[in-house]
């Protein structure tokens, strides 16, 4: 094994032993880790990386375990910030409460009739807001919009807008300008860094928000490296299939998220079968088949890679598809199925098929497993978060965390991929221990598969003379310590590009 590794230009000049290296090269500076554990700069390939600034600037109602609970986090953001002009916050989870029912505006109404407020669920598929929120966005129980559902009782609306229907409110809050989001994006580094990730994701922003990344990189201002997918719609496939895919040192663009469906909690992931725990729904898609077939169609004749966005059997059976009928065969195209969550046992084998990359989030596995079984029943719930099935498709796969919707920490998901488990350490002996994978495959699939999902294994993802010299250093040896100790594990240093940015 290897204890030592030489750094020139921001790469690994050479690896191996400390005393031939030293014996080889000249340093103008030495550091000696002591024998710490040294490992690939972690590699998140799919995360909201601007969404984590933006959320750092909100409530934070992530763990709330009861809506009277959400109701005071509120109150104290609300008592610190007296001067927004909406009042927002982000990760309510009505499945944590004592009754596993979506929540209604009258608590909402009574603490806040005159500020507007609008709080999105954990997932991010869902949006609670109040009257005053709905009034603004004219939203009545006759809205209506394709994939996405205005939540009614008695004709009018609860307050909660699943999916596209979130779009009502969000189009008339004040959005950050670009000053803002640059300061969101440099409190979100600070967060990532300190957790040992060097390269993480966009899944899913505009042009000016690429361009703005761009320009923070290239002034030095933000170190991280960024694998950036472009938001699907017409103006941003325009624009890009025109300039085509682009790569600098730290930010590569070079592909699209779709979105085929919502999320499982909402029940907007769109299923073969009824929903198990509401027989009146399957779910829906968000964008209709034929649009799908448009859509992949004009990625596959670009050089543009396509991420869908799938949970439901009925989504990824679709897209699985419609890849399939593109791609043929097995080639290099790289296109990804993201979150691949519920997935038709019958389907399983068209990831090997046609090399479509399962880009999987394991902490959502441990997050879902309390209430998985009722939306999807006792059968179907076996093929979900099955990991280590699709894995062997094609020898790999790809772990990202979908931050914020879950935790940003890496090690969280290594954790929830081999132990099955969550932070509590349950349930015992893990979650549907058949879908478990090693600590290789785990340490692989945040590090040098991720970097493939991306096509940029040939420039980093693992500690090997060319590649970057992206490098973390943990206080505990991840591949050895029992299970329970994973997620203890703290972050003493990172480097990216050989610069200490943590």
């Amino acid at each position: 094994m290897a204890n030592a590794f030489a750094i020139k230009d921001g790469k690994f000049l050479a690896v191996g032993d400390g005393q031939t290296l030293a014996k080889e090269y000249e340093a103008a500076t030495q550091v000696d880790l002591a024998g710490q554990p040294v490992y690939p700069g972690f590699y998140d390939p799919h995360a909201h990386f601007l969404g984590l600034g933006q959320v750092l600037d909100q409530a934070d109602l992530v763990g709330a375990e009861s809506y009277d609970e959400v109701i005071n986090r509120l109150k104290t953001f609300y008592q610190a910030h007296p001067n927004v002009i909406w009042l927002t916050g982000r990760g309510w989870d009505q499945n944590d409460w004592p009754e596993k029912v979506f929540p209604t505006k009258e608590k909402l109404d009574e603490a806040f009739p005159n500020v507007p407020v609008a709080l999105t669920r954990i997932d991010g598929h869902a949006l609670l807001v109040n009257s005053k929120a709905l009034r603004l966005a004219n939203v009545t129980g006759g809205s209506q919009v394709a994939g996405g559902e205005v939540v009614l009782d008695a004709g009018q609306p609860t307050g909660v807008l699943v999916d596209n229907a979130m779009q009502f409110v969000k189009r008339v809050i004040p959005r950050p300008d670009a000053s803002d989001k640059a300061r969101m994006l440099l409190n979100a580094e600070k967060a990532c860094v300190a957790l040992g990730l060097t390269t993480v994701s966009d899944a899913g922003i505009s042009p000016d928000e690429i361009n703005l990344i761009d320009s923070l990189q290239q002034a030095g201002k933000l170190k991280i490296r960024d694998y950036a997918m472009v938001s699907l719609g017409e103006p941003n496939l325009n624009y890009f299939l025109k300039r085509g895919p682009f790569q600098t040192d730290r930010l590569t663009v070079r592909s699209f998220k779709l979105y085929a469906d919502g999320a499982l909690g909402s029940r907007g992931a769109c299923l073969r079968k009824p929903y198990s725990d509401r027989p009146e729904t399957s779910g829906f898609l968000l964008l209709s088949p034929s649009e799908l077939e448009r859509v992949t169609k004009l990625l596959y004749n670009s050089k543009f890679q396509a991420n869908t966005h799938c949970i439901g059997d009925s989504a990824n059976h679709l897209m699985l598809d419609l890849y399939g009928r593109l791609l043929e065969g097995k080639n290099n195209r790289r296109w990804r199925i993201e979150h691949a969550q519920v997935v038709s046992p019958e389907d399983v084998w068209k990831f090997g098929r046609y090399s479509i990359i399962p880009s999987v989030q394991p902490t959502h596995a441990t997050s879902d497993m309390y209430w998985a079984g009722d939306r999807l029943g006792a059968i179907r719930v076996k093929g979900a978060y099955a990991f280590n099935d699709l894995m062997k498709q094609n020898s790999l796969i790809a772990f990202g965390s979908d931050f914020p919707v879950e935790a940003v920490n890496p090690l969280f998901g290594f954790h929830a991929a081999v132990a099955r488990q969550d932070a509590k350490n349950y349930p015992a002996g893990g979650y549907q221990m058949e879908n478990a994978v090693d600590r290789k495959s785990a340490l692989l699939a945040m590090t040098r598969w991720a970097a493939y999902a991306c096509f940029e294994d040939h420039l980093r993802g693992c500690i090997a003379p060319g590649k970057q010299a992206d490098f973390v250093i943990l206080d505990q040896d991840i591949m050895l310590i029992p299970n329970p100790k994973i997620r203890q594990t703290k972050v003493r240093q990172t480097w990216i590009n050989g610069e200490r940015v943590f």
